[in-house]
């Protein structure tokens, strides 16, 4: 893989990865440049999650809708960049950026997972976007996300890209049936999304599916790991975790 995947094969296994960026309560918010700055100055990897703007643009922030991270009403995908890049976070000096604005800022830093919010039944638009980012950045990056249909798409269309499909225990899942979430947990959806590596919430590990992919050569990227205590209980089925709280 490494032949294939070149130095962002490496950055899989090490450093861990700051969740959202390196933030804090009393400092730079998550999914800010202050938050990337920061992590990539104490030398971690970075998640961070993509939504799509009305216009089209590919912006950096994690929920749906604004208010918990702004204070504002409605949806982020009814708004435009120009709009949600006006938009203050959490009160302070930062506000949302673009994966552009973002990835000019990290450079060649750190490694990139960026996780696709992209929703069932709407594989495309956003994939399209980021790969039109992505194309013209000379650090190690990777994708991620939830849904297997937006990896298909892009094993189907650009099979040179990194990918780690991102799975849970889908407990509570309200939109999915018992049989589903049964199913995406046993990890059934790699078949269809053909990642490269897993990202798997604390809750399903260990878990005997991903023990089995991890020993065909597929590794496996915990999280979020919040305490030292929840990595050292996992450590053993896993290649590198996604932290946020401490200092990994």
């Amino acid at each position: 893989m490494r032949d294939r995947f070149g130095e962002a094969w490496d950055l899989l296994f090490h450093p861990p990865v700051a969740h959202r960026g390196l933030w804090t309560p009393d400092g730079a918010p998550e999914n800010s440049l202050g938050a990337f700055q920061a992590a990539c100055a104490a030398g971690y990897g970075i998640e961070l999650d993509v939504h799509l703007s009305s216009d089209g643009e590919a912006m950096v922030f994690h929920d749906e809708t604004l208010v918990r991270m702004t204070g504002a009403e409605g949806r982020l995908r009814d708004h435009t960049a120009a709009d949600l890049g006006g938009l203050s976070l959490k009160g302070t000096d930062e506000t949302i950026p673009t994966l552009l604005e973002t990835l000019a800022l990290i450079g060649h830093r750190a490694m990139v997972h960026i996780e696709l919010k992209t929703a069932w039944g709407e594989v495309g638009p956003l994939e399209r976007r980021v790969h039109e980012i992505i194309a013209d950045h000379a650090g190690p990056l990777c994708i991620i996300g939830f849904n297997p249909y937006s990896h298909a798409w892009y094993a189907d269309h650009y099979p040179g890209v990194l990918r780690g499909l991102d799975s849970f225990s889908y407990r509570g899942v309200k939109h999915l049936s018992e049989e589903q979430r049964q199913s995406y947990a046993r990890l059934e959806q790699v078949s269809i999304a053909r990642p490269h590596f897993l990202a798997l919430g604390l809750d399903m590990l260990p878990s005997p599916a991903a023990d089995a992919y991890r020993a065909q050569g597929m590794p496996v990227v915990a999280w979020t790991v919040r305490q030292p205590e929840q990595w050292d209980a996992v450590k053993d089925h896993c290649d590198n975790m996604i932290f946020e709280g401490f200092a990994a």
